[in-house]
């Protein structure tokens, strides 16, 4: 089902969300549905649980929407349930990010070039796999929501007073992105 997508000053997206209870796997099978949909609807690359206002460790990513611009993406796709990055790389790339959360504003954040990360994916199936460039940027981008963090907080100080009347427009609902959307 499709969900709307909370913005920025949402409270939910500053809380630290909680392990998904793998006991329940009809309720997070839903959930993983309900995440899906709303991503097709929003056609962007990645979408959390708590941006949909579950406080859940759950996300997903869908390479195919960048895969114009990353053709190595063609097809990849990840549910990531209880995810843990366990290790990354010292070397580090910056990416122009953006956020459904955060409609209309970019910015470069840096993060570690290869990561890996623990996660059950939507069979329950325990995973650890390494990834690299715009996958794990993707992957960090949405574990990050899980942490109540937002790629905005990373961005370099003079970027951050530069966007926070645009920050503050979204808080107030000055904002018409062309999903469905929810402020509280």
């Amino acid at each position: 089902m499709i969900k709307p997508i909370y913005l920025y000053g949402a409270p939910v997206l500053r809380e630290k969300a909680v392990e998904a209870d793998l006991s329940k796997q009809e309720e997070i099978k839903a959930l993983v549905q309900d995440l899906k949909d709303t991503l097709a609807r929003a056609d962007g690359c990645g979408l959390a649980a708590p941006q949909i206002g579950v406080s859940q460790r759950v996300v997903i990513v869908d390479g195919d929407v960048v895969s114009d611009t990353y053709d190595y993406l063609k097809g990849f796709r990840r549910t990531l349930i209880n995810p843990v990055i366990v290790q990354e790389s010292k070397e580090q790339n910056t990416y122009s990010e953006g956020c459904l959360s955060i409609p209309g504003i970019y910015c470069d954040v840096t993060r570690p070039k290869v990561i890996t990360v623990e996660y059950y994916d939507e069979d329950f199936i325990k995973h650890s796999e390494v990834f690299d460039n715009f996958a794990a940027r993707m992957i960090q981008h949405e574990l990050s929501h899980l942490d109540g963090d937002l790629f905005t907080d990373h961005a370099a100080p003079i970027r951050r007073k530069m966007i926070s009347g645009k920050l503050q427009n979204i808080q107030k609902g000055k904002v018409h992105p062309h999903y469905n959307s929810k402020l509280k």
